[in-house]
Parts: C-alpha cells; structure tokens; sequence
C-alpha cells in the first residue's frame, strides 16, 4: 500500500512515517507544501521506503492519505490537493483544540468535526482517527494503546483500520460513522490535559471488546 502523509514533516508526521517504514508499509511518501523540505525531511528519516514530494505529487498514485497538518491548516490543504485526490480515501487526523491559559486544553467551539468539514472540500472519501495517539509513543515501540476510527465510507474506514492497526500494539476499533469524529477529536484535548497534569504520555484502551480488530 502507498500511503502519502501531508504534513509529514511535523511531529506526528515524521513519527507515523517511521512507524509505518519500521513495519514494513510498501511505500510511504512524506508530503508538503515545500517538496525540498519533504525530501529533507524523508532522508533525515532514512529508509529506502520513505520518499519526499510536494503535496499534490505525494497524494498522485497513493493507496491512503493521511491529513496531518496542523489543525489552522488541515482545510486550505485538503481543498489544495483535492483535484489530485480524486476518490482515494482520506484518513484525518488533524484536531482543533484551543489552549487557554490557566484552563488546559478545550475541546473546538465548532459544533461539527473538523474531520467533517474536510469532508465538505474534497470528493473523497473521508475517515476520522488516531487522535489519542501521541508522536511520542509512536517514536518509541508501538504503545499499549488501542487506536479509533470512524468513518461512513466503508473503503477509506477498513484502510484507515489496516494503517491504525500497524502502529499500536492494541486494537484498531471501528468507531462508527464519521459523526463520531466530533467525540474523537474532543479526546485529543483531554489527552493533552492528562499529560500535562500527570507529566505523562497518556494512550486509551477500551475495555470489554475481544475482538482484535472490527471493521464493518
């Protein structure tokens, strides 16, 4: 699978792009505005199954891209590749949270997900996920964390499920449709005030559930 992360040269970015080239993804394409900086970015990653492109070119010929660009961003980006993207299944990770000071981390004031706004912009088919997934726990081996994703596409949810399920030693769990992204990305906010209350890397693991991985 040829998978294409715009934002690749962020944290998270480089971290999934690592983690996915550790496990052997087929071909992982590192993508941003500036195609020198991707392809810096992608031999300082090393690998010969890590490459660098501008945007539109990293998205050309992919199996799955992952929006990982920072939250002010994630729109502007998705509208700029979208003529390339076509109907190839998009997996947004982005969050917008608003950091208040002497309050913590809150969940975006914006009734609708903006995994759901993205949607709104490109044809494609748009899943949601990952986002109680630090860059940090990525960095190291794959965290005991299980790993969410939701979506109304049943295509873009079963990638989106087979990419999550290579990075966290837990499950991939299918979190319903993309509605429920609203929920999921509120998660990174209390995921932040976890961390830095308790100085930790905090992951989420779903209690009850048997089944390894759930696609529907």
């Amino acid at each position: 699978m040829r998978v294409a992360i715009l934002g690749g040269t962020g944290s998270f970015g480089r971290a999934l792009a690592v983690r996915l080239a550790e496990v052997g993804e087929d071909e992982v394409v590192i993508g941003s505005r500036d195609a020198a900086r991707a392809r810096q970015a992608a031999e300082e990653l090393g690998g010969d199954r890590v490459s660098g492109e501008a945007n539109e070119d990293a998205v050309d010929g992919a199996d799955l891209v992952v929006l990982a660009v920072k939250a002010d961003g994630a729109l502007d980006t998705a509208r700029a590749v979208s003529p390339v993207l076509g109907d190839t299944p998009l997996l947004s990770v982005a969050t917008a949270i608003v950091l208040e000071k002497g309050v913590g981390a809150l969940p975006d004031p914006e009734a609708r997900s903006l995994a759901e706004r993205v949607q709104d912009v490109v044809a494609a088919p748009v899943a949601a996920g990952l986002h109680s997934i630090a860059a940090a726990n990525l960095d190291e081996a794959p965290p005991e964390e299980d790993a969410l994703i939701c979506g109304d596409d049943p295509r873009a949810k079963e990638l989106a499920l087979e990419l999550a399920a290579k990075l966290v030693a837990g499950r991939a769990l299918d979190a319903g449709p993309l509605a429920s992204a609203r929920a999921l990305e509120g998660l990174t906010a209390v995921i932040v005030n976890l961390n830095r209350r308790y100085k930790a890397h905090a992951g989420l693991r779903v209690t009850g559930i048997n089944t390894r991985s759930t696609i529907s």
